[in-house]
């Protein structure tokens, strides 16, 4: 694994293009796709439904491999990796939050948030968990499933478990969808404040303008491609 100077960037996304196949044929997804992204910046990814905004987060994760084109996260060329060099890449450098939380149903608050450490065999791990889930406010709910909480309770137990690895990439896709305004607004607030702490490069997916603008650059995608990358969302 190459080591990665600080002035470099944190991501490089070259000529990424994702092909996926469908009953009726191919379906390109990503067009080709050259995106820059900073050590510590924050990004709001919008754009109308369907113009790659998840997928685009997906191939920074591993999580679907591209078609064409380079990647490059924390130093290292993630573009022809196989499954498992993927998987110990994310548990090193990737955290990510999801709109429907992706909890273990049958774990504990604690060990949701212990397991990705226990992953990298760390031996401190369930009290690293806790000190993450105090961050969050969640000090008093270590021993509660994910259907003991609320919504909102349950994307802090998200938040916790995606920092707690101490990430170099932060990926959040519509982290508030499922929530009610308060809750998300709250939610956001926390997301930024973690992101401040650790100094992590935040990726945030959103539909809400209103959030992508408390990031430092705004990448506009529509129909696999990015179409502005400056600026604020009210010039759409």
């Amino acid at each position: 694994m190459t080591e990665q100077n600080s002035s470099d960037p944190v991501l490089t996304l070259e000529g990424v293009q994702l092909q996926l196949s469908s009953d009726a044929g191919p379906v390109s997804i990503l067009r080709g796709i050259d995106l820059q992204v900073a050590t510590g910046e924050t990004v709001g990814v919008i754009g109308p439904s369907g113009s790659g905004k998840t997928s685009l987060l997906m191939v920074v994760a591993g999580l679907e491999k591209t078609t064409a084109g380079r990647i490059t996260a924390a130093g290292t060329e993630i573009s022809g990796m196989d499954e498992d060099s993927l998987a110990r890449f994310r548990r090193d450098h990737i955290g990510i939050v999801f709109q429907n939380f992706h909890l273990v149903p049958t774990m504990s608050a604690l060990e949701n948030v212990a397991l990705p450490l226990e992953f990298s065999g760390c031996d401190n791990a369930f009290a690293r968990a806790e000190v993450e889930l105090e961050a969050v406010g969640l000090g008093h709910r270590l021993a509660h499933y994910p259907g003991q909480l609320s919504g909102g309770e349950q994307q802090r137990v998200a938040l916790a478990r995606a920092f707690v690895t101490g990430p170099k990439i932060l990926l959040a896709d519509e982290p508030t969808g499922s929530l009610d305004q308060a809750t998300g607004d709250a939610i956001i607030d926390l997301l930024f404040q973690l992101h401040e702490r650790l100094g992590t490069t935040l990726i945030l997916v959103t539909h809400a303008q209103e959030l992508a603008a408390r990031c430092t650059r705004i990448v506009r995608l529509a129909d696999g491609r990015i179409v502005g990358a400056e600026g604020s969302p009210d010039d759409e």
